[in-house]
């Protein structure tokens, strides 16, 4: 009889094994998420400084695909995105402006958004070469500006006045390389960003996917846009 009762016990416990246990570890794993998720969704939005003041984006004046000039007074007022990338880019790009789409389709139609998508490769990229490009990838949106013009000042534009690192290299596919960042710029044309769990700025959000992150950049800005286009934000 005993040798009976070991083998329903062990039964037993196979079985509670294989449906209790899978819960057990669908709860933990589940937790594990949301905590993650609490780090790394902050609430609160920083400036970005330079020299102990907020960071405003330098001045700029460029050619977007329709061949008008767009600067910083053609987003004022309006809470934006920034991104640096190349028509030709045969890697990050694609998928950045995949993610932009996203952005563009949530909040294209808004008065008080937009996107500045600046090339790298300005001597390809004229505004017809954008306009194609624009209507390739279907951008419906009339804020969603494609910027060109000369070399020197996007280069500048981007390595200095937003600190996102673009360079010509023939050493790698497409002759270019850049970070794959989108900025965000408030209403005032301040650079704004999330905070770690130390309180630095994260300054950045990823525009590809990051296999390792459980919360990816693009669902970190869009709650972050989120708060900016609410006139409140930030008076309390």
């Amino acid at each position: 009889m005993k040798k009976y009762s070991y083998v329903g016990i062990s039964f037993i416990v196979l079985i509670f094994g294989i449906i209790v246990f899978p819960k057990i570890m669908d709860r933990i794993e589940s937790q594990s998420i949301n905590d993650i998720k609490r780090l790394s969704l902050s609430d609160k939005l920083s400036f970005i400084k330079l020299d102990g003041e907020n960071r405003k984006v330098e001045d700029f004046l460029f050619l977007n695909q329709d061949s008008l000039l767009i600067g910083n007074e053609d987003f004022k007022g309006k809470v934006y995105v920034a991104e640096f990338f190349f028509t030709k880019c045969p890697s990050i790009c694609i998928e950045m402006n995949q993610n932009m789409k996203i952005l563009d389709e949530l909040y294209g139609n808004r008065e008080d958004f937009g996107i500045a998508s600046f090339t790298i490769d300005p001597e390809n990229d004229t505004p017809t070469t954008l306009k194609k490009y624009s209507e390739l990838i279907d951008v419906k949106s009339k804020n969603w500006h494609f910027l060109t013009g000369d070399k020197k000042d996007i280069y500048e534009l981007s390595n200095n006045g937003f600190n996102i690192f673009s360079s010509i290299n023939e050493a790698v596919d497409g002759g270019f390389e850049h970070q794959g960042f989108f900025a965000l710029i408030d209403k005032n044309g301040y650079i704004r960003s999330r905070v770690n769990d130390y309180g630095t700025p994260l300054v950045y959000y990823s525009g590809i996917t990051n296999v390792n992150e459980s919360v990816q950049g693009i669902d970190m800005i869009k709650e972050d846009i989120e708060k900016l286009l609410n006139e409140d934000y930030g008076k309390k």
